[in-house]
C-alpha cells in the first residue's frame, strides 16, 4: 500500500476515533437546554408576526426571558416566524456549524501549513475539539447567535482590514446591530486609529438601525426606551453562569454587588486592553486583536453568559498557532501550548458548575471565576506577532509566522 494510502487510512481513523471520544463525552457532559434561548426568539417573532402582539412583550411561559436584542435582530431574523419548529433548529444549528466550520480554518490554515498537517484532517480534529468546547456547545444547545456575530467582526478583522477593503467595518456594524455588544470592536477601531473603518462600522450600524426603525416604528420606540433598560430580562448577575467582572462583584456580595468596584475593574481592564491592541495594530496582527478585544467583552460585558465565551476560541487557537511557531523543544513552545491545553480543557470541563450553590469562601472565588481567569489571562499575555511581511490574497495573520518556526518575542509578554 502506497506512503499516501496509509496516511489517509491513519488520518480516517483517528477522526473517527476521536469523534466517538467527544461524543461519548458529550453524552456525559453536554447540558441539553433544548434550544431554550432559540424558543424564545421563535415564540417572540410568531407572537408578533401572527398574534399581533409586540415583540418586547412576549415572555416564554414559565419565565423571565424575553426577546433582547434590538429590532434590527428581529428583522434578520423575521424568515424564522414563517418556518415551522425543525426547520428553525436545522437553521439555527447549520448556520453555527458552517460559521465555526469556516472561521477556524481561517485561524487554523497557517498552523496546518507550518505542522505539514492535510488540511481536512486538521479541520476535522478542530471541529471535534470544538463540538466538546462548553461555549461551542452551549451556543448549539441553546440556539445562539454567538458564532454568527463572530464570523461578522472576523470577516473585516482577518480579511478586510488587513487589505484595506472600502467595506471594512460593514461587518462590525452589521453584528453590532443585531446584538450591541460586538459594538467594543468599533471602540477597537478608534483606538487602533482606523478611522475610516471605524466610520463605516458606525454607519453601518446606525443604517441598519434606522431601517429597523422606519419598519418596526413601534417595537424600536420600545426596545430603545423601556426593553433596553430592563436587566431583569436577562437573569441574575451572581448566577455562576455570569462569567464577567460585574459577575466576580456580584459573586462577593449577591444582594448588593459593588458597582464601584466593578467600575474600577472596568477601567483597569479597558487600560491594558487598549495598550496591547494598539501593539497588535501596529505589528499588523489584526487576529491578535480580534482575540484580545474578544477577551475584553467577556470581561467588561454585565453578563457574560458560558455560551458567550466563544469569543475566546480565536485566542484558544492562537495560542496553538504561536506554540507551533516557535523553536522546537523551546520552553517559549512548551509554555504556549500548554496554556492553550489547559485553557481549552478547562473550557470543556464545566467546571464552575461545582460552585453553582455555593460560591463562598477562597475555593468559591477562585472556581467559580475560572472562566474569567482564562479570559485575563488571554488578555494579558497572548503574544502579539510581527509579521514579516503579507499576502495580497490572505489575511495579515497567514503570513505571520514561518513555517521554519522562528517567530520574534511576544510585545510586552515577555
Amino acid at each position: 500500500m502506497a506512503q499516501g494510502a496509509k496516511r489517509t487510512i491513519g488520518q480516517v481513523a483517528a477522526v473517527v476515533g476521536l469523534a466517538v471520544a467527544v461524543t461519548a463525552f458529550l453524552s456525559v457532559a453536554a447540558v441539553r437546554h433544548g434550544f431554550f434561548d432559540l424558543k424564545v426568539y421563535y415564540g417572540a417573532l410568531h407572537f408578533w408576526v401572527h398574534d399581533g402582539g409586540e415583540i418586547y412583550d412576549f415572555l416564554k411561559p414559565g419565565t423571565q426571558y424575553g426577546f433582547t436584542y434590538p429590532p434590527f435582530a428581529a428583522l434578520v431574523m423575521l424568515p424564522m416566524a414563517l418556518l415551522p419548529w425543525p426547520a428553525a433548529i436545522a437553521v439555527s444549528v447549520t448556520a453555527s456549524v458552517v460559521t465555526s466550520a469556516v472561521l477556524i480554518w481561517w485561524l487554523l490554515a497557517p498552523v496546518a501549513r507550518r505542522c505539514g498537517w492535510t488540511g481536512w484532517f486538521a479541520l476535522a480534529v478542530a471541529l471535534c475539539l470544538a463540538a466538546a468546547f462548553e461555549p461551542m456547545r452551549e451556543t448549539v444547545n441553546f440556539g445562539q447567535v454567538n458564532m454568527l456575530l463572530l464570523f461578522l467582526v472576523a470577516v473585516d478583522l482577518l480579511w478586510l482590514l488587513p487589505a484595506a477593503n472600502r467595506w471594512a467595518g460593514v461587518g462590525i456594524g452589521l453584528a453590532t446591530a443585531i446584538k450591541l455588544t460586538p459594538g467594543i470592536f468599533l471602540v477597537y477601531l478608534l483606538v487602533t486609529g482606523r478611522w475610516r473603518a471605524a466610520l463605516t462600522a458606525a454607519g453601518t450600524a446606525a443604517g441598519a438601525t434606522l431601517v429597523a426603525a422606519a419598519l418596526f416604528p413601534d417595537a424600536s420606540r420600545e426596545f430603545w426606551t423601556s426593553a433596553l433598560w430592563n436587566t431583569g430580562r436577562v437573569g441574575e448577575l451572581a448566577f455562576v453562569s455570569n462569567q464577567s467582572l460585574q459577575g466576580v462583584v456580584a459573586r462577593l456580595n449577591p444582594e448588593h454587588p459593588s458597582t464601584v468596584a466593578w467600575l474600577a475593574l472596568v477601567l483597569a481592564t479597558l487600560a491594558v486592553w487598549a495598550w496591547r491592541s494598539r501593539a497588535a495594530a501596529s505589528a499588523g496582527d489584526e487576529a491578535t486583536g480580534l482575540a484580545l478585544t474578544g477577551a475584553l467583552m467577556c470581561l467588561v460585558s454585565p453578563v457574560t453568559w458560558v455560551h458567550h465565551l466563544v469569543w475566546l476560541l480565536p485566542g484558544l487557537i492562537l495560542l496553538v498557532d504561536n506554540g507551533t511557531a516557535a523553536p522546537a523543544r523551546s520552553r517559549r513552545r512548551r509554555v504556549l501550548l500548554a496554556a492553550a491545553i489547559i485553557g481549552y480543557a478547562l473550557l470543556c470541563s464545566r467546571i464552575v458548575w461545582a460552585w453553582e450553590k455555593d460560591f463562598t469562601g477562597v475555593d468559591g472565588f477562585l472556581g467559580s471565576n475560572t472562566y474569567v481567569w482564562i479570559s485575563l489571562a488571554l488578555l494579558l499575555f497572548l503574544p502579539v506577532r510581527r509579521p514579516a511581511g503579507q499576502l495580497s490574497s490572505s489575511p495579515a495573520y497567514l503570513s505571520s509566522t514561518s513555517p521554519s518556526g522562528g517567530a520574534p518575542p511576544a510585545s510586552g509578554t515577555g
